[in-house]
């Protein structure tokens, strides 16, 4: 019995008690880690004995609301508002408003006993007309009871732009090296490469996340822990573009002193990312144009008033960091006050305040100029916003009601991390999301789309499901807890369209088949990336198992994954067996398969390219380009190709589930795009894929 009362109080919060994992098998969630999810929910218990009692308190706080806090208008229709009708409340007079995005107001007054009747004595309202996109408040008055509810009049499928086949290139913005490089790239290299690749005809330039990050405490060069997913990475700015590089006189004497362009020189010689000691070198020229920028009146001191007025969050960030500056620890271990977001001008330094306020406006006006340049090209930048942040950020500190607290987001066991994975980061709780209206979820989405021409959602899955793993306890122990997908894909669905965008939703791993009934419902683009796609040797003729959807962006790897190189010689089976992934009797099967693979795959090459390698060419690079130009073939919606694959990089940008072991997040491309646009081979691939993508197109 009381298991049974303990899955009914799961039910009711959206936390499911079993799941199949990837080897199909059923997995029953046990007591101690749902009763810690429950309490990470709002569930007021602690142990089993009290579960009688909550269950009671939450079915009550249920049948206390008179409607839903969040309801959708696919195609602004929505047939019926389910209502929560108390008893004595069934001959009551319903005074209902609906306030509109625009201002517009709609108000009407119904009897309760003439609305539809729905279950368990509820009722059912219609709504008066079809509704214009756009987040839209619903006013509801019954005797002594009021609520609202967000309605999400959305378009039911994603925008897709002209539906034209393309194509583009990827690559980290920390790995792009140019000839003016400062040690890692930054946003004017990245509108070169927009240039570069748009002149060959490239309609997208894809990067990792460019978020505000933790440069000092807590050092953290994964691009996946951000510091906010509301603000730019200051790291990525090019202090030479900027106005006050020219304007203030000790910036200039900066960056034509010989000490300042050594250590630039010294830092681009460098084949791995040197964060805290870049960011110093940029933060000494970035005060100079900042404090000289404050002691000035004019336009641009207006222009960065007006920005501040349009995004007041600015200043609690600045405040934020200001306060970490000067303490040099994370929040969490701030004095009380602090760590509850109360903060004073006597808690940080001016200076630095009003250095986080510039710098940020900076980055966001230099993120304009990038992506209009980009986008006239006719490149536009592709962008990825990660599943969550760290633990520390500003965003956990300043938002939290949203994050759940006692629990991390991770992943259960699978064919690969056995254990089960905790990703360290709080997850978002989907009760709150609703009832605020999806608030942050939107300001983060608007944050980005406002410069891409295509968001990458990390872990879709995350829009229907999202595994919690209580503190103190194994990965494997955690629980999944659903999320309200259908009210996600709204504003996804709206937001795309506003800012003209597309949305691709990473769906690879173990995913439910909901998932993809869902991204298929709404047009929503997946990934079909090469390696996991390959056919097994018993299988028919033809390298891969299926072709790429007309939905999706089609690879040959991600950022996750060996670059095509290193897949090929098996370099991270040696890799995984090292780290304690594989042992002997693993490694070898994999090694096995592996091969196998490599003779289907040269074993498929198109009559040219075998010709090619059996006349003493490079195999490898004949079924690199061969599958390369398969996909440009295909009907995917986007070829997106890594830009390491056509030189031949052998090593990861990141292996998952390794931090100290790797230098994940740091190693810089070996040719700089100076040498890549002077490599005629390369470039005549990328033109065969350009012909193949455009002939898709007409």
């Amino acid at each position: 019995m009381a298991n049974e009362t303990l899955r009914a109080l799961a039910h009711l919060y959206g936390v499911q008690t079993s799941y199949h994992d990837a080897w199909g098998r059923l997995v029953e969630a046990g007591e101690e880690p749902l009763l810690a999810v429950l309490a990470a929910l709002g569930s007021p218990l602690s142990e089993m004995a009290e579960v009688g009692e909550a269950l009671a308190f939450r079915r009550d706080e249920l049948a206390a609301r008179l409607v839903p806090p969040a309801l959708v208008a696919w195609d602004g229709r929505l047939s019926g508002v389910p209502l929560r009708v108390a008893p004595g409340e069934e001959r009551g007079v319903l005074a209902c408003h609906l306030d509109l995005e625009a201002g517009e107001r709609r108000a009407w007054t119904c009897e309760v006993e003439s609305l539809a009747a729905a279950d368990h004595g509820d009722r059912w309202l219609a709504l008066p007309d079809d509704l214009p996109p756009g987040y839209h408040t619903l006013h509801l008055k019954l005797g002594g009871r009021a609520a609202e509810a967000r309605v999400i009049a959305a378009p039911a499928r994603f925008y897709l732009g002209d539906g034209r086949p393309r194509w583009g290139v990827f690559l980290p913005l920390y790995a792009l090296r140019t000839a003016r490089g400062w040690g890692a790239g930054d946003l004017t290299d990245l509108e070169a490469l927009a240039g570069w690749t748009a002149a060959l005809g490239g309609g997208a330039v894809a990067t990792l996340p460019l978020l505000a990050s933790f440069l000092d405490a807590p050092a953290e060069p994964s691009p996946y822990a951000p510091a906010s997913r509301l603000f730019w990475n200051e790291l990525y700015l090019d202090p030479q573009r900027l106005p006050e590089a020219a304007l203030c006189p000790a910036a200039r004497r900066l960056l034509e002193s010989p000490e300042i362009d050594g250590e630039r020189r010294a830092l681009a010689a460098q084949p791995l990312v040197d964060y805290p000691r870049l960011a110093i070198l940029k933060r000494r020229l970035l005060e100079e144009m900042a404090l000289w920028f404050w002691s000035q009146t004019g336009p641009r001191r207006a222009e960065l008033e007006a920005f501040l007025a349009a995004r007041p969050e600015l200043a609690s960030f600045a405040a934020f960091r200001a306060v970490g500056d000067r303490r040099g620890e994370s929040w969490q271990g701030w004095p009380e006050r602090l760590r509850l977001g109360t903060l004073a001008p006597a808690d940080y330094d001016e200076e630095d305040y009003r250095y986080h306020l510039w710098v940020q406006w900076a980055a966001e006006s230099q993120m304009q100029e990038v992506a209009g340049a980009a986008r006239r090209q006719g490149a536009a930048l592709a962008l990825d916003l990660p599943l969550g942040v760290h633990a520390s950020s500003f965003d956990v500190w300043r938002e939290r009601d949203l994050f759940a607290d006692g629990v991390a987001a991770g992943a259960p066991p699978d064919l690969f991390f056995t254990q089960g994975q905790n990703w360290g980061f709080p997850p978002l709780q989907p009760e709150r999301l609703r009832e605020r209206g999806y608030d942050h979820l939107i300001a983060c989405l608007r944050h980005h789309l406002a410069h891409a021409g295509m968001l990458r959602i990390d872990h879709v899955m995350q829009l229907h499901r999202l595994f919690w793993v209580p503190q103190g306890m194994a990965a494997g122990d955690g629980v999944y807890v659903r999320y309200p997908a259908e009210e996600l894909y709204a504003v996804l669905a709206l937001e795309s369209h506003r800012h003209r965008a597309m949305i691709v939703g990473e769906n690879l791993g173990t995913v439910p088949p909901e998932v993809g009934e869902a991204m298929a419902r709404h047009q929503m683009l997946g990934m079909y990336v090469v390696q996991y796609e390959l056919a097994p040797a018993e299988a028919g003729p033809g390298a891969l198992q299926r072709p790429p959807p007309a939905l999706s962006v089609a690879s040959l790897n991600t950022h996750d994954m060996p670059t095509f190189r290193g897949f090929w010689e098996g370099r991270d089976i040696e890799e995984l067996r090292r780290l304690g992934f594989f042992d002997a009797a693993q490694a070898q099967a994999e090694r096995d398969r592996r091969a196998a693979q490599r003779e289907r795959l040269a074993a498929a090459l198109p009559p040219r390219l075998r010709a090619a390698a059996e006349r003493g060419g490079d195999r490898r690079q004949a079924v690199l380009e061969a599958l390369l130009e398969e996909l440009a073939a295909g009907p995917a919606h986007l070829l997106l190709i890594n830009l390491e694959d056509l030189w031949g990089e052998s090593e990861p940008q990141n292996v998952p589930g390794t931090q100290q072991e790797r230098p994940n997040w740091r190693r810089k491309a070996r040719l700089t795009l100076e040498e890549l646009a002077a490599h005629p081979d390369l470039i005549a691939l990328l033109r065969r894929i350009d012909d193949l993508r455009r002939k898709g197109r007409a």
